[in-house]
């Protein structure tokens, strides 16, 4: 399985933030948003970062109570790992698992067309699982 069937079977949205937002308006539309990052995007559609919950985290340990005024393009991890529609889950789960990340920027012809994230090369995964057994069943009974 590929990114693009993941994108597919869940969706293309990416929540962005522009790079003077607030952590606090971070914070507010990652627990609205029931997610664990956004990227940052400036006025020309330029990404230039990611915030994590783990970004906040470490700046809460850090700086305290200063974190939440801090802008998104402070706090921003600027080295990104990314990915595209042909990576396979495998490479990307890969690339998560080394790189100590949970969500990965899809980046076509130089564009962003999503985000994945750890969660969902997990649920692709055991479909994919869920489908190799289901035909190894459907074979074992056929050939009784």
């Amino acid at each position: 399985m590929t990114v693009a069937a993941i994108l597919k079977h869940k969706g293309y949205e990416v929540l962005s933030v522009n790079p003077t937002a607030s952590i606090a308006e971070v914070v507010d539309t990652l627990s609205r948003r029931r997610i664990g990052a956004v990227v940052v995007i400036d006025a020309a559609d330029q990404l230039l970062g990611i915030v994590s919950e783990r970004d906040i985290m470490n700046s809460l340990a850090a700086n305290g109570p200063r974190t939440l005024e801090m802008s998104a393009g402070q706090l921003m991890t600027r080295v990104l790992h990314t990915v595209t529609p042909q990576t396979t889950e495998v490479e990307a789960m890969t690339m998560m698992t080394a790189s100590r990340v949970r969500h990965l920027p899809v980046i076509e012809h130089g564009a962003l067309i999503g985000m994945i994230s750890i969660g969902d090369v997990v649920k692709a995964r055991i479909m994919q699982q869920d489908q190799e057994v289901d035909s190894l069943k459907a074979y074992v009974a056929g050939a009784t």
